[in-house]
């Protein structure tokens, strides 16, 4: 009986129970109480809300269903503000600033929420306020977040008081901060982010490490900290055990030394040490078995791979990129199976102890390997063991290396690779057709190796692909018509190889391509018409090939998106589209230079408003350059030298106010020079071998104040030159030969500090550009040349142009005496005062300019001798005096034993000594060397000492020739490189005769004109 009562007790009970329950959740959305609403209304009053983001906070509804806040369902309290910009930690585009709130500073209604736990403010903007002092008192608050909300000031002493908060977010504010004693009573503080912020005024920071017992995560980079060792006097309780698991010191200042304020951290899970200065791992790294994460990427590490590292066995991802890192990689790192993400990039490693496919043998979880940009040579891949039923591999880069291996067929095996990196490292022979079966890969670049044989058609098995790159190798055969079935590709890079045919049609079908690249390959015939399928692109370079057609061909096309046309070294024709404006209407670049296109300029190229280079050079363009050119900010290049063009110069071309290189050279345009005082950003003008009038413009340094090149040879130009020139400060190439210019060379030239000393600050300020597909910049001298007259030979200067120091003044009328300011242009390779009036003397200082490889004073009136400081002209290779007055000894020193050619000195006859047949009164041993050879004394001891010198340079050949040779024999990589030396002198030599040839033919052809 008295278990049946309890029994009936007990179900009223629960009975009882269960109908409070469904009351309370009946009920369970109370109203927020209305001092708290008017609170929160207090506070939005003060705030600009452009997003309208509290525009559901109004006198009439209930707070606890306003947006960003939440109430205890039960008391109806204010428990969490969340005004968090909805833009702060959203991978999607969104506008920051529209979506924050403002406020002069934060309203102190707020401390009216009394049960108020959550706070966060972050991403929003309180113009520079401080932290408000109320703050201290909510002592309910467990979560405060003012990240990135523009504070600033001191950090209140005070917000130690809130002793319950266990997440506290200060970071990228504008603190002041020179203590940290206030965190050391936050004795329930979990998580601290105060990531950017100053606190290398703060010199007790190591605080944050001994007194918060219940810290797990703790966030410090970017705070310009130097340093985290305690004074000398500090005695930290020895009681303590830090439970930090997450450690991020990132971006700061911290030596190796400051790593032993964590030594004792063994509960450490996550440590990031990167951009520091930090140059070894202490032994007792090895203590950190917990450690599943570290990050010393960007420090200053020494030496050989760290053995602090073996014994980490619950390791999953090790960044030790961009550090000095030397010798091989350890083959224990291969007992690493926990290891996720291995990235050793842009060390000195040299070697791999075991190889590759011995380190990934075991390491089935691994998914990210980089060990690019390092010093590795040798065998790479070796044959491969499974150790794995399937290997976790994504991302595998050995790219910027010099490998000596082939790619082997085993990299077909791993299955789930996504991104296959292995360009610039030197490897050879065929593709791998197994290649074909990674059926998960997006990315595969093979980019300047060695790489020969055709291209695999398994490669049309990678449907999944959107960048394939496979520019500069060997590959040989035809483009395969089967990379139509790539539907996904973004990117195609073929170029700089040796692929013949046709470009197949096929590639029409690759509807989502954004860049095609198949330049400098043997491809001929039609550009296919079904390419105007390819609305997608944003850069289309088919340069250096043999293809033919029209450019008309592409009428009808529409490539709105199209950014880069790079079509030139072909064999095109036709004319330009008077429509190409409405054809691609967002053109930044129209390169059609060398090639075979004609008609007028049309003046729809005036429209291509985003249009910043033109290269129309080397075609058969007639006509006027058309003068409606509207500067559009962006303007670096216009090229249209070597044509048939008409006119004068457009006075437009002024307006182009962010132009750098204006080539107009070799063309029939008239008139005189216009002064272009609007072009300040001006590097190259170059408007030789044209038909230009009247004087020079007094162009000085304020209108042209970055020029360098400046080439006026081959007009009909007269006046003297104005020394407002001198002015030019950048100025490295004066080209003003093949004039009618009078006077004399102004005493200034010596002021061309361009002559003297590098123009490195200016290339700071040269325009390149990026391109985003090829991750490739476009350099900043384009590749259009400049021609110049240097040792006598007139060259095309294309990369090695920045580097060339040369004036030419020749085949002018020009009088007066050497400019001795000439002198002080130690920068000078070239120097050409030929063919004019100018008398004098040399000066004695000529052997100051060091840098001098080519010196012709030739055809003139200078008198004297030949100074002695020319002997210490070590670098000149091209000397011409001939023709003048000069007289006395030729120097006998250094260079001037190998100028041997008797037509340098040829048309002063009172010069003496070698080459000359003339001897110098009184000789010297110079001359003695030189004279012929006598009645017959000494015949004897001459051919004794013939026989010695026969013998002993027998000896040495015998013995020089087998040290090297046999040296070679033994040493393989030596050999390699004494072969690849030998060919680039080979090279060098060709190079060399051939322009003696070209120079010898010219000499000969001008004495038969002489005779």
């Amino acid at each position: 009986m008295k278990n049946t009562s309890l029994s009936v007790r007990f179900s009223v009970l629960l009975l009882l129970s269960e109908i409070v329950g469904i009351c309370l959740s009946e009920n369970s959305s109370v109203g927020c109480l209305e001092q708290e609403r008017q609170s929160l209304l207090k506070f939005k009053a003060t705030l600009t809300d452009p997003y309208h983001r509290l525009s559901s906070w109004n006198s009439n509804s209930d707070c606890c269903h306003w947006n960003a806040i939440t109430c205890d369902t039960v008391s109806g309290h204010v428990l969490k503000l969340d005004l968090r910009n909805p833009c702060y930690s959203s991978s999607e585009f969104c506008d920051y600033s529209q979506q924050s709130v403002e406020a002069l500073q934060v309203d102190q209604s707020l401390v009216q929420l009394e049960h108020l736990s959550h706070l966060d403010l972050s991403g929003n903007q309180f113009h520079a306020s401080p932290i408000p002092l109320f703050f201290a008192s909510m002592h309910q608050l467990r979560y405060l977040s003012l990240s990135n909300a523009n504070f600033s000031g001191k950090i209140p002493y005070n917000l130690g008081n809130i002793t319950n908060l266990q997440h506290l977010d200060l970071s990228m504010n504008d603190f002041q901060v020179t203590d940290m004693n206030w965190v050391s009573r936050l004795h329930s503080l979990q998580s601290l982010d105060m990531h950017f912020v100053d606190l290398g005024k703060a010199h007790d920071v190591f605080q944050v490490f001994y007194k918060l017992p219940s810290l797990l995560h703790l966030n410090l980079a970017g705070c310009e900290i130097h340093s985290l060792i305690p004074p000398p006097h500090y005695s930290p309780n020895l009681t303590y055990v830090s439970k930090i698991q997450v450690l991020g010191l990132t971006d700061n200042s911290l030596e190796s030394l400051s790593l032993d304020v964590f030594q004792n951290m063994t509960s450490i899970i996550v440590l990031s040490l990167s951009f520091n200065n930090i140059s070894s791992l202490p032994l007792w790294f090895s203590k950190f078995h917990k450690l599943e994460e570290l990050n010393i990427a960007y420090n200053g590490l020494r030496g050989p791979f760290p053995l602090a590292l073996k014994n980490l066995s619950s390791i999953e991802v090790l960044d030790l990129s961009s550090n000095n890192l030397t010798g091989s990689i350890p083959s224990w790192l291969g007992e690493h199976t926990m290891l996720h993400q291995l990235m050793l990039s842009s060390n000195n490693f040299s070697s791999l102890e075991s190889s590759l496919s011995l380190i990934l043998k075991n390491m089935c979880r691994l998914t990210r390997l980089d060990f690019s940009t390092n010093s590795f040579h040798g065998k790479a891949f070796g044959s491969f063991e499974s150790g794995c039923v399937k290997y976790d591999l994504e991302n595998l880069d050995l790219s910027s290396n010099t490998f000596e291996d082939s790619l082997p067929s085993w990299l077909g095996e791993l299955e789930n690779l996504r991104e296959l990196h292995i360009s610039e490292s030197t490897f050879y022979g065929p593709i791998p057709s197994s290649l074909g079966k990674l059926s998960k890969l997006t990315r595969l670049e093979l980019v300047n190796n060695h790489l020969n044989g055709t291209i695999p058609e398994s490669l049309a098995q990678l449907v999944n692909l959107n960048f394939l790159r496979l520019a500069g190798n060997q590959l040989e055969g035809f483009i395969p018509n089967s990379l139509s079935q790539l539907v996904n590709l973004y990117l195609l890079d073929l170029s700089n190889n040796r692929l013949i045919g046709t470009i197949p049609r096929s590639l029409g079908e690759l509807v989502n391509l954004r860049y095609l690249g198949l330049a400098n390959n043997d491809l001929h015939d039609d550009i296919p018409n079904n390419f105007g399928q390819l609305v997608k692109l944003v850069q289309l370079d088919l340069s250096l090939n043999s293809l033919r057609g029209s450019i008309s061909t592409f009428k009808g096309w529409s490539f709105e998106q199209l950014e880069i046309l790079n079509l030139f070294g072909n064999k095109i024709s036709g004319s330009l589209p008077t429509n190409i404006d409405e054809m691609m209407p967002g053109l930044k670049y129209l390169l059609l230079g060398n090639n075979s296109m004609y008609g007028s300029i049309p003046n729809s190229l005036c429209k291509m408003f985003t249009l910043v280079r033109l290269d129309l050079s080397k075609n058969k363009f007639s006509g006027e350059i058309p003068d409606c050119w509207q500067d559009n900010q962006g303007w670096d290049v216009i090229n249209l030298s070597s044509n048939k063009l008409s006119g004068g110069v457009p006075s437009t071309f002024g307006n182009l106010s962010s132009l750098l290189w204006l080539h107009l050279n070799n063309n029939s345009l008239h008139g005189e020079l216009p002064y272009f005082i609007n072009l300040k950003q001006l590097v190259i003008m170059d408007v030789g071998e044209n038909q230009f009038v009247g004087g020079i413009p007094p162009w000085n340094g304020d209108i042209f104040p970055m020029l360098q090149i400046l080439r006026l040879r081959q007009n009909k130009l007269n006046g003297s030159i104005p020394p407002q020139l001198c002015q030019l400060k950048s100025l490295q190439i004066l080209d003003l030969a093949s004039n009618n210019l009078m006077g004399s060379i102004p005493h200034c030239i010596g002021d061309l500090s361009g002559m003297i000393k590098s123009n490195s600050s200016n290339e700071a300020k040269f325009k390149f550009d990026f391109d985003f597909f090829t991750t490739n910049f476009i350099d900043e001298w384009p590749t259009e040349d400049v021609k110049q007259v240097v040792k006598g030979t007139e060259l095309d200067y294309i990369k090695i142009l920045k580097f060339v120091v040369n004036m030419d003044l020749s085949d002018n009328n020009l009088v007066g005496v050497f400019p001795k300011g000439v002198t002080q242009l130690t920068r000078l390779v070239g120097l050409n005062l030929s063919h004019n009036h100018l008398k004098g003397e040399i000066p004695e200082r000529i052997g100051e300019i060091k840098s001098l490889e080519s010196f012709d004073i030739s055809c003139n009136n200078f008198s004297g001798g030949i100074p002695e400081t020319m002997s210490s002209l070590t670098a000149l290779s091209h000397l011409n005096m001939s023709y003048n007055n000069l007289s006395g000894p030729i120097p006998t020193e250094n260079q001037f034993l190998t100028l041997g050619d008797r037509r340098i000195y040829a048309g002063n006859p009172h010069l003496c000594g070698f080459p000359l047949p003339n001897k110098c009164i009184g000789g010297d041993l110079g001359d003695h060397a030189h004279e012929s050879e006598g009645s017959g004394d000494g015949d004897d001891d001459r051919d004794s000492e013939k026989v010695w010198f026969y013998f002993v340079t027998a000896i040495g050949f015998v013995v020089g020739f087998w040290s090297a040779i046999g040296t070679l024999l033994l040493k393989k990589s030596w050999r390699y490189a004494v072969f690849r030396r030998v060919d680039d002198v080979a090279d060098e030599i060709y190079v060399t005769m051939v322009l003696k040839v070209a120079k010898l033919k010219r000499m000969i052809m001008r004495n038969h004109v002489h005779v």
